[in-house]
C-alpha cells in the first residue's frame, strides 16, 4: 500500500536511486525529544544495540560502526585508516564509483593499481584470477557491489574470497545494493563493508556505516604511520562503548530514525524477492517498449539504467518529468550524463504502485518529446508483476 507522503509544495515522488522515499514512522520518530548523546549512558546502549542489529542484518560478527556523514564518509574513513604512503591498493573498476576509489587512496599517499572491467557487465572473476596470479602484492582491494550510475552488480561471493586467498584485505562499497541484494559479509570474506542510510534502508541521508573485521583492525592498529585524519580515523571508535566516549557528538535524531528504518526492513518478509520481482518487471517493460538497457548483463535489483533515445537530452527529460508529473528519477554522471537515466527501485521505492506510476509518467514525458514507443510500459510492468512466481 502506498505510504502517505509529505504535502509540502514542490516535493516530488522520489524514484531516484538514493535518496529514497522515507516512511512516515521514520519521519515521526526523528521529531522526538532527544537526550544528550555524549553523556546519557542509555544512548550509548541504544547506539550499540542498533549496531548489533545492523551487524546481524549484514551477516557479520565483526564490529559495526554508524558514522555521522553521508555514505562517502565511510568510504573515505576506510581508505584513510588503511592506506599508507607506499602501499599498493588494487582498484577494481567497472563503474564511475569503482573508479573513484583511486582518488581516495591517492589522497593518503598510496599507489592505486587499477584492474579494469567492462562498464556494461560485472567483473569477470576468471580475468581477475589471471591478473592476481601475475601480481597480488596489494595491501587491500576496493570494489563496488552495485555501481549506481549503471546498476551493474559484481559477484562478491566469487571475487572477495579470491582476493582473500592472496592475502589481500577487501573494502566493499555496498551502499546501493544493501537491502535489495543478498549480502553475506563474513562468508564472502569482506573486511570492511560499507553502507548508508538513504538508499535501500529508506532513511534520510546523513549516516554512513561500516563493518570492520579483525584482520582490518589488525592492519589499522599496526600501521607504520599515524592515520592522517581525525574525523575519518576509525581507531578512535574501536573502544567507544568500553570508554563510554564518542569521538564526536552523534546525530541522535538521525540514529533514532535509522533504527526505525532498520526495524522496517528486518520485520519485512521477502524483501529480496520483492526487489527481484520489481527489477525484472521494470527491465521487461523497458525492453518491450523499444527502449534499451545500458547494461548487457549482471543487473542489480535496486536500480535500472536506461539509454536515452537519440535526439533527447536525458537531463532535460528528467526535469520535464518532474515539473509535469511530480515524479523525480535519476540522471547520471561523467560520460553517462544526458545519455543514461535511472529508475531507483530500492527500499520504499520498490513498491508496485510507485513503480507503475513512474513508468507511466516516463512514457508520457518521452512521448511529449516525440519518442514513439512500441508498448505501454506501465501495462507490461503490471502484467509481469501479476504472474505467479
Amino acid at each position: 500500500m502506498r505510504q502517505k507522503r509529505s504535502k509540502m509544495p514542490d516535493v516530488p515522488l522520489l524514484m531516484t536511486p538514493g535518496p529514497t522515499q522515507v516512511r512516515e514512522n521514520v519521519r515521526i520518530i526523528r521529531a522526538l525529544e532527544m537526550t544528550n548523546p555524549d553523556l546519557d549512558l542509555k544512548f550509548f546502549r541504544f547506539y550499540r544495540k542498533t549496531c548489533f542489529k545492523l551487524a546481524a542484518f549484514m551477516n557479520t560478527n565483526s564490529q559495526v560502526l554508524i558514522l555521522s556523514g553521508e555514505g562517502m564518509l565511510a568510504l573515505d574513513s576506510a581508505c584513510a585508516s588503511l592506506a599508507e604512503p607506499g602501499d599498493r591498493v588494487l582498484i577494481i573498476d567497472n563503474g564511475l564509483f569503482g573508479e573513484g576509489f583511486a582518488d581516495m587512496v591517492k589522497a593518503y599517499g598510496a599507489e592505486p593499481v587499477v584492474f579494469k572491467g567492462a562498464r556494461t557487465r560485472g567483473i569477470s572473476s576468471e580475468n581477475l584470477r589471471e591478473f592476481l596470479n601475475e601480481d597480488s602484492d596489494f595491501k587491500f582491494a576496493t570494489i563496488v557491489h552495485c555501481d549506481t550510475p549503471s546498476g551493474v552488480l559484481n559477484d562478491l561471493k566469487e571475487i572477495c574470497p579470491l582476493l582473500k586467498a592472496h592475502g589481500i584485505l577487501t573494502v566493499v562499497d555496498a551502499v546501493s545494493s544493501m537491502v535489495g541484494e543478498p549480502l553475506y559479509t563474513d562468508d564472502w570474506g569482506i573486511d570492511i563493508c560499507i553502507g548508508a542510510s538513504q538508499k535501500g534502508f529508506s532513511a534520510p541521508p546523513g549516516l554512513a556505516f561500516l563493518s570492520v573485521s579483525p584482520d582490518a583492525w589488525d592492519a589499522i592498529e599496526n600501521r607504520k604511520t599515524p592515520i592522517p585524519s581525525y574525523y575519518c580515523n576509525l581507531l578512535l571508535w574501536k573502544n567507544y562503548f568500553e570508554d563510554f566516549w564518542f569521538p564526536y557528538t552523534p546525530p541522535i535524531s538521525d540514529i533514532y530514525g535509522f533504527n526505525a528504518a532498520l526495524n522496517n526492513v528486518v520485520k519485512e518478509k521477502g524483501t529480496l524477492k520483492r526487489h527481484r520481482r520489481i527489477a525484472k518487471a521494470v527491465r521487461k517493460a523497458v525492453i518491450r517498449s523499444g527502449l534499451s538497457l545500458y547494461l548487457r548483463s549482471d543487473y542489480c535489483s535496486t536500480v535500472t539504467a536506461v539509454n536515452v533515445p537519440e535526439g533527447v537530452d536525458g537531463e532535460a527529460l528528467i526535469q520535464r518529468m518532474k515539473n509535469e508529473t511530480g515524479i523525480l528519477i535519476g540522471g547520471n554522471f561523467g560520460e553517462l550524463k544526458g545519455k543514461v537515466i535511472r529508475i531507483g527501485h530500492m527500499g520504499e521505492n520498490a513498491r508496485l504502485e510507485y513503480v507503475s506510476e513512474t513508468l507511466k509518467a516516463l512514457q508520457e514525458t518521452l512521448e511529449k518529446e516525440g519518442v514513439v514507443l512500441n508498448a505501454d510500459m506501465e501495462s507490461v510492468f503490471l502484467e509481469e508483476m501479476v504472474k505467479k512466481k
